[in-house]
């Protein structure tokens, strides 16, 4: 059965835990040399933030890809950061999930609800933004659903808009609620180290 084998791989991974900040920190290594590091709110149990990092073509560690959470800006250096600063009116697309949905918020688009749609593409395994002023256009895959093997579904995906953000949300299936309710129990087991310094060593 396809769902298992993507929990069996966070199974099988190294795992080590931090608390910091109100926050549980689970850092992962896979057997191919991938990296994930995911971030809990404690109260809530609620994914904060998820990146991946995988070796580069030297062997080295690669830079960290942001799947949920905030997107990190480039770290520049003072000088630089002041001469290439990203328009503050660009649109930020980022995702930040609920406990019972995938979620993702585009930030500067102050066009009205009624230019935006938001389909699902099965074939390219996508959902897809439009806009009838043709001023935006992007399309995102749900990498959660690649991971378990499941379909898309069109009736799971909706969307909103308020104070110049479109708020996208696709409801998730059954099996991931299922899974991500498992994990949660494994990661419980881990004994997870207090940091007041931040520093998320692995033992």
């Amino acid at each position: 059965m396809a769902v298992p084998s993507w929990l069996e791989r966070l199974r099988a991974a190294s795992k080590t835990a931090l608390v910091q900040d109100g926050k549980r920190k689970i850092h992962y290594q896979f057997e191919d040399g991938k990296e994930m590091a995911e971030e809990y709110d404690m109260k809530t149990g609620q994914l904060v933030s998820r990146r991946w990092r995988e070796k580069s073509t030297l062997g080295g560690s690669g830079k960290w890809q942001v799947e949920v959470g905030e997107p990190t800006s480039p770290l520049l250096g003072a000088l630089e950061s002041e001469l290439i600063k990203e328009s503050s009116s660009n649109p930020v697309f980022m995702r930040k999930d609920t406990l019972t949905s995938f979620q993702w918020r585009i930030r500067n688009l102050p066009y009205p609800k009624e230019v935006y749609s938001v389909s699902v593409e099965k074939e390219q395994r996508c959902c897809v933004i439009r806009t009838t002023n043709k001023k935006y256009y992007k399309k995102f895959p749900i990498p959660d659903l690649d991971r378990y093997q499941l379909p898309l579904d069109t009736a799971a995906l909706s969307f909103t808009h308020a104070n110049n953000t479109l708020i996208i949300t696709y409801q998730k299936p059954k099996e991931i609620l299922a899974a991500e309710e498992e994990l949660q129990k494994e990661l419980k087991k881990i004994k997870a180290t207090n940091s007041g310094d931040g520093d998320c060593t692995t033992q």
